[in-house]
């Protein structure tokens, strides 16, 4: 498969949020607080202070956001990010939907020998 390398691009890895924000196509956020993680919530917002994906940090960026979800917005993503022009977020959704419909029809077809359309 063709990798970024091939074309002489590789992906950057920063600790810097502007320094990410800048130049890039695509910026992606998680969930900074897991379910089971609740006791640790003090803890990681402290450690993901400045981190948080936001109206300020993109501003002047056509950079597209991506979260794979459930997110906690104000944590990690501010709504009006979430909701914004420039997320991708419930398509990204969408097409994970269909990817997870896919692999269950691919499992059952193995089980029970025959296809179906979900």
């Amino acid at each position: 498969p063709l990798l970024l390398f091939d074309l002489g691009q590789a992906p950057t890895v920063t600790t810097d949020p502007e320094e990410a924000i800048d130049g890039a196509d695509v910026v992606y956020t998680d969930v900074w607080i897991s379910m089971g993680q609740e006791d640790q919530r003090d803890e990681k917002l402290e450690a993901f202070d400045g981190f948080q994906l936001n109206g300020e940090l993109l501003d002047g960026s056509d950079a597209q956001v991506m979260h794979c979800l459930p997110a906690h917005r104000g944590e990690e993503i501010t709504g009006d990010v979430l909701e914004g022009e420039q997320s991708l977020v419930w398509e990204q959704a969408e097409n994970r939907l269909h990817a997870q419909k896919g692999l269950i029809v691919e499992l059952l077809e193995e089980k029970v020998g025959f296809g179906f359309i979900l």
